[in-house]
């Protein structure tokens, strides 16, 4: 996730990692059929790194939420009232899990 967002002059911009990975989020959901929700939300994050390394779990937030959201799985990451981020087993190559739920008022 470190590799994400680069630097250019003043402006910030998605690396092509970052849009290689925003791509691979869209096509999950795509081919899971995800139906875009539209309430407030809770989503729990599991992230399985894929050695033993130390890793830093808040690197992965935004990146992903973002990518969730231009892939359809909800309107905006402003819809998220609770995240819930842990870190998971050691997974071959890595692997990031996601659960979202709708929160009812």
């Amino acid at each position: 996730m470190n590799h994400i967002w680069r630097r250019v002059g003043p402006r910030t911009v998605i690396s092509r990692e970052g849009r290689r990975y925003r791509r691979d989020v869209c096509a999950a959901l795509a081919a899971m059929r995800v139906e875009r929700m539209d309430g407030r939300l809770a989503v729990r994050v599991t992230v399985c790194p894929p050695d033993h390394r130390r890793r830093d779990l808040d690197n992965v937030q935004k990146a992903l939420l973002d990518a969730l959201a231009k892939g359809g799985a909800y309107r905006d990451d402003s819809q998220i009232d609770r995240l819930i981020v842990e870190r998971g087993p050691v997974a071959l190559g890595g692997k990031v899990l996601v659960e979202i739920t709708e929160i009812n008022a």
